[in-house]
């Protein structure tokens, strides 16, 4: 289950479309083509999101995650 403390790695892994939800959000989530390290939490919280926009981002993305699986 995806939650703020989901590594960015198993999340671009596990759901490939959360890259393109991510970028456009003004969240980096891709260097050279490599995940970042580190949280879906600590990534959104550089780019000064609230822990109300986080959850968001897990409802959302838990979602997208439904929709990558079929």
């Amino acid at each position: 289950m995806i939650t703020a403390d989901t590594s960015i790695e198993d999340l671009v892994t596990s759901v490939p479309s959360s890259v393109s939800y991510l970028m456009k959000k003004g969240i980096k989530c891709l260097a050279c083509g490599e995940p970042i390290w580190g949280t879906l939490g600590q990534a959104a919280r550089e780019k000064g999101f609230t822990e109300e926009d986080i959850s968001g981002f897990v409802s959302d993305l838990r979602l997208l995650a439904s929709g990558d699986k079929h």
